[in-house]
């Protein structure tokens, strides 16, 4: 009986053994078919399969979590040398399905995030991979994080490369080279675990009281374009799952750079022809180029929020220009839409409003959560809307490969953000941005041996003047000053004097006797005054992060310019005047070197200074910049994007007016004090033998100009030669003259080059009467030359036939 028994349950051993063969077996087949099934977790399945299998398996909450942007600088916890998540993102994480992310490792006095307890690129990859980890593992999906950083001229981390903010950008009149910068700034940000740069800005700005001038690339749609297209390549590249690309994110869609009264956030006064005409063309360059992102703008045109505007969201973007990537909102705009421009009553109206216009994502959060729930069980939101804005997101977290390779290599990005490669980059940037507005009698450059040299003014020894905002905490000696590209410019015998002479803001305490005796004791002095748009931890910020401007300040900041510090003039603040006018007084020659973010009154400058010198802000390296220009190691080539004005009684001031009555004032005449384009050098160059042939066939149009360009100095430089383009008769009304292409060109002394241009009915279109871009047959007026006003070259062609442009 017992061997019975011992024989029954071996038995029953083995068969269960083989059961649980069989079961392990079935497991794995099941699991095998399962990963068929399982299409989104698929890398080899289409894009658009993984997308809508993806988008089945989600419930209502968590797609609104997917079109959630939160901000991320509270997500991590920092613990001496170690980083990790927070209790704050696991809420975030557990109770809204949060799916995005904004400055994470942003760093500044809005953050509250400093040198100390900021974090190090490295730390930055364990925190992003700690927070993707942390999604990948504990969430029922498993969707990775899309992080987005500040990127606009250089990633807002500590650590990282800062360059010239992008006025300065555009005034080196150099796509090439803002495009080897741009992918700079993006292998820097990803390899910190980013995924989306927020930049290129594209406004095109008609209002230089507006406080955020020093982000826009100037007052021309042509020459915007061209330096976003050349911010898309750079931060994008080739392949955006390089892990060293980022998404761009242009902003602000549209009109947001000329508000009325120059208020930050105002209202757009411009029809629809101009909105086609002049601040459209941009972000269409931009998108052509394949950008993935773009931001919705503060303002409204004509009473439409662009957070709600269809559109412009809808029937422009996608329909019009096939964007392929997703919109969100600026940092609570859709909360806005009910706060500031009252066209809901409801949170959750204003977010039925802005996702049925198109827009996708919400930064911030606030709208997007139980509002966009409510609003899609009340039926105001149909499932169909909702998914399609989720698919948007979800689709670039697939092309990105997020999915298979959530995480960052921490080596990599300990090793290389802030490389002595880009330093030597944004000294590049800076020293090319770099405009000479006037060199009278060659006072410039200045000899390096010179025996006394005062060096005098607020922003010539202020390391954060001189980066401009959006700029993340920096050690000092990473920055070079002006003084001290100077000081290590010149001869060592050389006696060099600073006295600080004034703040750019304060009134209450000066050295101005001081800088006044060092100036009379000096062979030449170097005055460096302007602006400034650093903000420091006694400011406070709105929700938005835009500063609050207090009248009744008693310790003024320098603070000046950067974003909610809108002017109404554009005087040069504190005693910045009285202190240039008593050091000229001296009776030296004097070299007024400008650090600002947007133009300022020059107009004793520009009558009583022999040379003045823009640097705008030139970043990091903008000292030794600056100090290559003045003491002629550099032969400065930049250009003005924007004009400045004599007065603010001339605005708005641009040089590419349309044909209409503009006639001089009493108090003086209607051009402004510096021109669009304009910049010397310490070459001279001919512009000669203009030639344009027309190419008219059928399906084809084609204009080539070619003319020769001459240094006819001893010295080696760079000139931009600019062709504009005027429609000599037509049927609305245009512009009088309009940039359609610009080349920089580097000439040895007494060298000379054939440049030559082609113009395609692109560049010739206008928008007709019946809001139809065609090029009209007719005449055309070539104007070629140094600037919008140095004309040196002029031609004329005909168009013998209407052709229609897509």
């Amino acid at each position: 009986m017992e061997l019975k028994k011992s024989t029954v349950t071996k038995s029953c051993i083995m068969l269960c053994l083989a059961m649980l063969g069989a079961g392990a077996h079935v497991s794995a087949q099941a699991q095998k078919g399962n990963a068929n099934v399982i299409v989104y977790k698929n890398a080899n399945a289409p894009v658009d399969a993984r997308v809508k299998d993806l988008l089945k398996r989600m419930t209502l909450e968590e797609k609104a979590g997917q079109l959630s942007t939160l901000l991320g600088w509270d997500m991590y916890e920092k613990n001496g040398s170690s980083v990790g998540v927070s209790q704050t993102f696991k809420d975030v994480i557990a109770k809204r399905h949060i799916g995005s992310f904004w400055a994470t490792l942003r760093a500044d006095p809005w953050t509250k995030k400093t040198l100390e307890t900021g974090l190090t690129p490295k730390m930055a990859a364990e925190a992003t991979n700690a927070l993707q980890r942390y999604v990948m593992e504990n969430t029922r999906l498993g969707i990775p994080l899309l992080l987005a950083e500040e990127c606009p001229h250089g990633h807002m981390a500590i650590g990282t490369t800062v360059f010239s903010t992008s006025i300065g950008q555009a005034s080196t009149w150099d796509p090439a080279l803002i495009q080897e910068m741009a992918g700079a700034i993006a292998k820097e940000a990803r390899l910190q675990g980013a995924h989306i740069g927020y930049g290129p800005v594209l406004d095109l700005v008609r209002e230089p009281r507006w406080s955020r001038l020093e982000e826009t690339y100037g007052e021309d749609p042509y020459l915007i374009g061209q330096m976003g297209i050349a911010m898309v390549k750079g931060f994008q590249g080739s392949k955006i799952n390089s892990g060293t690309n980022v998404i761009s994110t242009l902003k602000h869609f549209t009109a947001y750079g000329s508000p009325e009264g120059g208020h930050n956030g105002g209202i757009a006064l411009t029809g629809p022809r101009d909105l086609y005409v002049s601040y459209l063309p941009p972000f269409r360059d931009a998108v052509k180029a394949g950008a993935l992102s773009i931001m919705a703008s503060y303002n409204s045109i004509d009473g439409i929020p662009c957070s709600t505007n269809p559109f412009l969201l809808k029937d422009v973007l996608i329909k019009e220009w096939g964007f392929r990537g997703f919109s969100v909102s600026d940092l609570g705009g859709i909360p806005g839409v009910r706060t500031t421009h009252k066209v809901a009553a409801t949170i959750d109206e204003a977010a039925a409003l802005a996702i049925n216009a198109g827009l996708d994502a919400d930064l911030g959060g606030e709208a997007y959560g139980d509002a966009l729930i409510k609003a899609v069980k009340d039926k105001r939101v149909t499932m169909a809307t909702l998914d399609t804005a989720v698919a948007h997101v979800l689709r670039l977290k697939f092309i990105m490969g997020l999915f298979e390779k959530p995480y960052v290599d921490v080596a990599a990005a300990e090793k290389s953000v802030g490389t002595e490669a880009n330093r030597q980059l944004a000294k590049r940037v800076a020293a090319e941005s770099i405009v000479l507005m006037k060199n009278e009698g060659n006072l410039l450059p200045l000899k390096k041996t010179i025996k006394k040299l005062a060096v005098i003014g607020p922003n010539a020894d202020n390391i954060y003047n001189q980066l401009g905002d959006y700029t993340a905490p920096q050690p000092a000696a990473k920055i070079v000053t002006v003084l001290e590209g100077i000081q290590a410019k010149v001869s060592p015998d050389t006696k060099i004097t600073y006295v600080k002479g004034c703040a750019i803001r304060d009134t209450a305490h000066s050295t101005i006797n001081e800088a006044v005796a060092a100036a009379k004791d000096a062979d030449a002095v170097v005055i460096v005054l302007g602006g400034s748009s650093a903000r420091d931890f006694e400011t406070s910020f709105q929700s938005t992060g835009a500063a609050e401007v207090k009248a009744s300040e008693v310790a003024v900041s320098d603070m000046e310019s950067g974003e909610g510090y809108d002017r109404v003039s554009l005087d040069l603040m504190g005693l910045q005047s009285q202190l240039l006018q008593r050091v000229v007084a001296a009776g030296k020659p004097v070299v007024l070197v400008l650090i600002e973010g947007r133009p300022l009154n020059i107009n004793w400058a520009a009558a009583h200074v022999p040379a003045i010198v823009n640097a705008w802000y030139p970043g990091q390296e903008g000292g030794n910049a600056v100090a290559d220009v003045l003491f002629g190691d550099y032969n400065p080539a930049g250009r003005l994007p924007v004009s400045i004005p004599k007065s603010i009684g001339q605005l708005p001031v641009y040089y590419n007016y349309k044909s209409a009555s503009r006639h001089d004032y009493v108090e003086m005449d209607a051009k402004p004090l510096y021109s669009f384009g304009h910049g010397l050098s310490y070459s001279s160059f001919d512009y000669s033998n203009v030639r344009t042939t027309v190419q008219e066939t059928a399906g084809n149009l084609k204009v080539t100009v070619k003319f020769l360009l001459k240094n006819n100095s001893t010295v080696a430089g760079d000139e931009v030669a600019q062709l504009y383009l005027r429609d000599d008769f037509t049927s609305v009304v245009t512009a009088e003259q309009q940039l359609k292409k610009f080349q920089r060109v580097h000439l040895e002394a007494g060298q000379q080059k054939e440049i030559s241009f082609e113009l395609l009915p692109e560049d010739l279109k206008l928008l007709n009467a019946g809001m139809k871009w065609v090029v009209e047959p007719g005449a055309f007026t070539i104007m070629i030359g140094a600037s919008s006003e140095d004309i040196r070259l002029r031609d004329k062609f005909e168009i013998s036939k209407q052709v229609a442009v897509k």
